[in-house]
């Protein structure tokens, strides 16, 4: 150690030369909010001096700006629907090159295992995958998941030098109302941050939320939301992701005084969404066409984040800090052509100059464990004609409940061509429980067919959408035959699946192979099963099951009313 700091020294002092010397920078200055000219000297991996250096080797980047590497201060890398591995080739020429990762989604799958295998393919990587203990395992006691997670199983891992706190807190009100298990999970993470996730909280119940410790938010989707847990010390992670992009909106309360507790998130992005509009760098860019000062969005996107979670030497370009450093043709535009990290070359025009190899993934597969499944389970039984419907609202993951009259015949719901009220199935696939919730879905619109995945957050249970029972059970059959994934059937025939073998969740594929699939699927979905052409058929499905968001869901524990946080019955006033 003694040696090493003396080197260094002897490099910054211009009395050695670095390893690698960027030359001819225009360099931006989180720190100061200002643009040095000058060379980047580099050494081991770490940034040695900024100003006139020679090297054993360099690069002239002729004027070109150099700013830290970015930051998602909180994602799912299961909503990308593929591996670390791959997240990193899709992120990292994006000037990504640190992510805060939240693990929840293979965690309600996999437990504890899941969250080992996310931590051990994130070994060896050029992007620094840190991550959250998830805090909601299963994520409400109105579904089955895979797993629990309790204070003794979190207290396991949290030691762990790649975990960094407990991750979003979704059941507030069990914090809000001091619930002991909920407790002895914040206590677990005492010393480290816990990230939150309270939306509409306010007043009391809000200080209530963050005296107990939590110290982050990405739910916020008004101004108004925002400035509220500003002003009780929390950091603010501005989200821009495929479900729900607030950035437009939360910018225009990001000001001088308060623009270092704000920061920028992804939370959920699917492949399509990452590829044709970027990650971070988006976030950074919308920010700038948004009125935001360059340099003020780049603070946002990398040093506010490292601050926020406690990470020391990364996030700006400084003598000390880690050589992670994006190079950009102009700062208003926003567009990176050279991604270093840790001083070495690891992207450039927008493709990774790295590949790795898949690490194992056997301990996550076969996750999908499901009784036979035959025409009578899922028949519908009512007792009138008269019933609660799960109403979609376009490009929303909000639904309405609306009450329908439909079909029936012996008592049993039947489909009619003309009526738009397809049947959903959400059945249990971790422990072969047979449980099957049963609901009824208008504006989905799909004909001929059936759409099935094991994508249902947050427990992600198998669900399935169609207007014909013998489609409904060939897309089940196919769904669970390949491990999990998303297929689309018509007319007795699989049309297209994408097989996620890793949980039922992830695929082994590359972003780009399963883009192409995604965009093949959706293309049948719409142009052969006539789906509605306002939702995402894939997304909209997923969150179909998802007890927290209003009014109406299906779990595989029934139809369950997000207003009155209970079940209900088909048939109205039952």
């Amino acid at each position: 150690m003694k040696e090493r700091i003396k080197k260094m020294i002897d490099i910054a002092s211009g009395r050695e030369k670095a390893e690698l010397v960027l030359k001819n920078c225009r360099v931006v200055n989180v720190f100061s909010q200002e643009i040095i000219k000058g060379d980047v000297a580099i050494d081991s991996g770490k940034i040695v001096g900024i100003g006139e250096y020679e090297g054993l080797n360099e690069t002239d980047l002729n004027d070109s700006y150099v700013a830290p590497g970015l930051i998602d201060g909180h994602v799912h890398i299961e909503s990308s629907m593929v591996s670390p591995i791959q997240f990193a080739r899709g992120v990292v020429p994006l000037g990504t090159t640190t992510i805060i990762a939240d693990p929840h989604e293979i965690a309600n799958v996999c437990g504890i295992e899941g969250i080992k295998y996310m931590i051990n393919a994130s070994e060896g990587l050029p992007l620094n995958i840190y991550f959250m203990l998830p805090s909601c395992v299963p994520a409400t006691s109105f579904e089955n998941a895979g797993a629990v997670l309790g204070a003794d199983e979190l207290r396991e891992m949290i030691d762990h030098d790649k975990i960094l706190g407990l991750g979003e807190l979704m059941d507030y009100p069990s914090v809000i109302s001091g619930n002991e298990k909920t407790i002895d999970k914040i206590v677990v993470a005492k010393d480290k941050i816990i990230d939150g996730h309270g939306p509409n909280i306010k007043d009391k119940d809000l200080n209530a939320y963050v005296v107990a410790g939590v110290r982050t938010e990405h739910e916020c989707s008004t101004v108004e939301e925002m400035i509220d847990r500003l002003r009780l010390g929390m950091y603010i992670s501005i989200r821009e992701g495929s479900a729900a992009r607030n950035l437009r909106t939360l910018i225009r309360a990001v000001n001088k005084e308060n623009i270092r507790r704000c920061l920028f998130c992804t939370d959920d992005k699917h492949p399509e969404d990452i590829l044709k509009a970027g990650h971070i760098d988006n976030n950074v860019r919308l920010a700038i066409k948004n009125g935001i000062d360059p340099i003020s969005a780049i603070q946002m996107g990398t040093i506010n984040a490292a601050e926020c979670y406690g990470l020391k030497n990364i996030g700006a370009i400084a003598p000390g800090y880690d050589a992670d450093i994006i190079v950009l043709d102009s700062l208003e535009n926003f567009n990176i052509t050279k991604v270093y990290k840790n001083g070495k070359l690891v992207a450039e025009n927008k493709k990774p100059l790295f590949r790795e190899t898949e690490c194992d993934y056997s301990n996550v597969t076969d996750t999908v464990r499901i009784k036979e499944i035959t025409k009578k389970d899922l028949e519908i039984k009512l007792k009138s004609d008269i019933v609660n419907v799960i109403s979609l609202l376009p490009r929303n993951l909000v639904t309405e409940k609306v009450v329908r009259k439909v079909d029936t015949e012996n008592g049993v719901f039947k489909y009619h061509k003309d009526l738009d009220i397809l049947k959903l199935a959400v059945i249990e696939r971790h422990k072969a429980t047979g449980n099957i919730g049963l609901g009824l879905v208008e504006n989905f619109k799909l004909k001929g067919g059936a759409i099935a995945s094991t994508i249902a957050h947050d427990s992600h249970n198998l669900i399935v959408v169609g207007d014909n029972d013998d489609d409904m059970l060939l897309a089940i059959k196919e769904v669970s035959s390949v491990g999990g994934g998303i297929t689309i059937c018509s007319e007795g025939r699989v049309l297209k699946t994408l097989p996620l073998p890793i949980a039922g969740l992830i695929s082994d594929k590359s972003m780009s192979e399963v883009n192409e699939s995604l965009k093949e699927m959706l293309d049948i979905a719409y142009n052969k099963l006539n789906v509605n052409p306002d939702i995402d058929p894939f997304m909209t499905l997923s969150f179909l099951a998802l007890p927290v968001i209003p009014e109406i869901k299906v779990t595989d524990l029934g139809l369950f009313d997000v207003n009155k946080f209970d079940f209900i019955e088909l048939n109205v006033n039952e």
